[in-house]
């Protein structure tokens, strides 16, 4: 399995997680077979400039990344992931890439919903993808 936690560079098991996958400086990308991490590797964000919100969505799958960590995102990227089938996991508190890991496989991470979505809970984003 292959997740993704937007990082802080350089990225890495002790990145800092960044707030909002879209203007993270690095996608860590962490294969795992079970429970075991057997390889670590970071993908430079793209940001936005070319396809939007769907060019962080598109760089993740082409990277065959699975699973992704979040802690804020945007109606129309959530719809895009879901739309190629990565699986979206809220990041509520997690600081560092490797807590968020840790958080995923123990299945204490919940799945990404209309409450995290900026613009769903009372947030100021109006649904899209800036702000974070």
């Amino acid at each position: 399995m292959r997740i993704a936690v937007p990082s802080m560079a350089p990225g890495g098991l002790q990145a800092t997680v960044s707030s909002h996958f879209g203007h993270c400086d690095v996608f860590t990308l962490i294969d795992t077979d079970e429970q075991t991490i057997t390889n670590i590797e970071t993908l430079t964000n793209e940001g936005h400039a070319q396809g939007g919100c769907m060019a962080p969505v598109m760089l993740l799958k082409n990277a065959n990344v699975q699973i992704l960590a979040a802690g804020g995102m945007g109606m129309r990227p959530l719809s895009g992931f879901q739309q190629v089938g990565i699986d979206v996991y809220y990041n509520e508190d997690a600081q560092t890439v490797e807590k968020a890991v840790e958080r995923i496989l123990s299945g204490q991470a919940p799945k990404f919903g209309p409450a995290q979505v900026c613009g769903g809970g009372g947030d100021h984003h109006g649904g899209g993808c800036g702000g974070h």
